[in-house]
C-alpha cells in the first residue's frame, strides 16, 4: 500500500477495524508519518466516547446516513484484476465511512454531555420549608409557582420504612388537596415531585400522612 492508502486507514485503525496485516502495515507507516501520529493523538478519546453510544442508536445512524448505492449498470465483461482492485477500494471506502460516522456520533455525544446537565436542572423554588425534629422524619419541600397551581419537590430522609405516605396541601380557605403519594423505602429516603392546583399564596400548611391517614409531620406556610 502506498502512503495515501495508509493515511486512509487511520479511522479504521483507531476503531480496531483493520485486519492484522493491515494494522501492522499502518503501524509501520505511523512510525514515519507525523501527520498520522498527530491525528491519532487528537482522536485518542473517540473510542471511549463511542462506547457510551447505545448499539441501536449507532445502527440507526448508520442506516439513516449511509449513501444510497448507485444504480446498477447492465452487466459487462470486466477483467478479473480490475474487479479485485475495485473490491479492495470499496472495502477501504466502507472503513472510511464507518470512521466518519463514528466522528459524527462522538460529536453528537459530546454535545449531549454538555447540554444534559443544563436540561436536567430543576427550577429554583419560590419558597422552601424543612422539618427536622428529633428522631422523626426529616424532609424539605420546595414550592414552585406555576400558572396552574404549585409544584412541590420533596427531599426526605429518616422517613418511615414501611407502608405508604402522602403529602397533603391545606388551603387558607380550609380545603385540602393530595399533592403526591409514595411507597416507603427501606432506606427511609425519598425524592419525589407533587402538584396541587392551589396557588402558593393560598397554601396554609403541608402535611405528611401515613397509610392510616395519620399526620406524621406538618409544615406551616406563613402568609405571603
Amino acid at each position: 500500500m502506498n502512503g495515501t492508502e495508509l493515511h486512509q486507514l487511520l479511522g479504521a485503525y483507531l476503531l480496531g477495524g483493520l485486519e492484522p496485516g493491515e494494522a501492522a502495515a499502518f503501524e509501520r507507516h505511523l512510525a514515519d508519518c507525523r501527520d498520522c501520529r498527530t491525528a491519532l493523538d487528537e482522536l485518542a478519546s473517540l473510542p471511549a466516547l463511542l462506547d457510551a453510544v447505545p448499539v441501536p442508536d449507532a445502527v440507526a445512524l448508520t442506516t439513516l446516513t449511509r449513501p444510497a448505492p448507485a444504480a446498477e449498470a447492465a452487466p459487462v465483461s470486466v477483467p478479473r484484476g480490475l474487479l479485485a482492485a475495485l473490491a479492495a477500494r470499496r472495502r477501504k471506502a466502507r472503513r472510511l465511512w464507518s470512521a466518519a460516522l463514528a466522528a459524527v456520533a462522538a460529536a453528537c455525544l459530546a454535545v449531549g454531555f454538555l447540554a444534559g446537565p443544563l436540561l436536567a436542572q430543576q427550577p429554583q423554588p419560590d419558597a422552601s420549608y424543612s422539618v427536622a425534629a428529633g428522631n422523626g422524619p426529616q424532609f424539605t419541600v420546595g414550592l414552585v409557582k406555576k400558572t396552574w397551581g404549585t409544584e412541590l419537590a420533596v427531599d426526605g430522609r429518616s422517613m418511615p420504612v414501611d407502608g405508604t405516605l402522602s403529602l397533603w396541601v391545606k388551603g387558607r380557605d380550609g380545603g385540602e388537596d393530595r399533592a403526591c403519594a409514595w411507597t416507603a423505602t427501606p432506606s427511609g429516603k425519598v425524592r419525589i415531585t407533587g402538584a396541587t392546583p392551589l396557588q402558593l399564596a393560598s397554601i396554609a400548611s403541608i402535611e405528611m400522612r401515613n397509610g392510616q391517614q395519620q399526620t406524621v409531620a406538618v409544615i406551616t406556610v406563613p402568609p405571603r
